[in-house]
């Protein structure tokens, strides 16, 4: 049985999708929203669950993990949140979003600057970015990307944010940050270890991005879930050896 990827969309897009599918869900579907930066990862995570528990099917739904934190408070039937950072899942705990005692962190990433493959500027701190070659840096937006506000914060702890700020190129997701450098739109990205690591023939990785704060993410049920027993046996997979290994796969540390 092959499982089921939701692009990042609208609330109203989800719900449809789901209320065109209610008279045919499995017994054991369930739907896993998960940051973007997961994508690759959580594809064979998926894949591998359910060779294992073949009457399961996994509904993938990728975004910003602040997107989806606003989809899953208005309602979204998602039985799985896993996050990019801890904030996010902080908020949604605030919210009573989550099932009791299911909230685990599950891997670790790094930040990183990047630049085109064939990129002609030296940039070995962020201080470079205040350069004058330097005219558009894609940045997620903070309110919703972790990225982006692990960005941010990298910047203001270098003293560098009042000189980057007007050269940033706000990116809707990591991916989005990561296609534009790729496609030569700006200058450099700030995105994760792991999102450059998928593009190895278009883009380079400048510097890793020093941070006072650990990039962690955590993953849980979600409280509304109508299929908690599968998804807390996905969360369970997601820690186990195996699924340890495919996310090591991808450049994702232990949490």
């Amino acid at each position: 049985m092959g499982f089921k990827v939701r692009p990042a969309g609208s609330l109203m897009t989800i719900l449809l999708v789901m209320s065109l599918v209610s008279g045919s869900v499995a017994a054991r579907e369930v739907t896993v929203s998960a940051a973007a930066s997961l994508t690759e990862a959580f594809n064979d995570i998926a894949r591998e669950y359910q060779a294992e528990h073949p009457g399961d099917t996994v509904v993938l739904n990728f975004a910003a993990s602040g997107v989806l934190l606003q989809q899953i408070a208005a309602g979204a039937p998602v039985d799985v949140f896993a996050s990019a950072d801890q904030v996010t899942m902080d908020r949604a705990q605030q919210l009573g979003l989550l099932a009791v005692d299911t909230r685990v962190d599950f891997a670790s990433n790094a930040l990183v600057l990047v630049v085109p493959i064939d990129s002609t500027l030296t940039l070995t701190e962020l201080a470079s970015l205040a350069g004058e070659r330097v005219t558009r840096i894609a940045i997620g937006q903070a309110d919703t990307v972790p990225a982006g506000r692990y960005a941010r914060r990298a910047l203001e702890a270098a003293r560098v944010w009042r000189q980057v700020s007007p050269k940033a190129v706000p990116a809707q997701n990591v991916r989005q940050a990561l296609d534009y450098v790729a496609r030569r739109e700006v200058d450099a990205a700030l995105v994760y270890l792991t999102d450059a690591a998928i593009m190895p023939e278009r883009v380079t990785v400048a510097f890793t991005v020093p941070l006072d704060v650990a990039i962690r993410y955590p993953v849980a049920v979600v409280a509304t879930s109508t299929a908690s027993d599968a998804a807390r046996t996905f969360v369970a997979f997601l820690r186990s050896p195996r699924g340890q290994a495919i996310l090591g796969k991808y450049g994702f540390a232990p949490p």
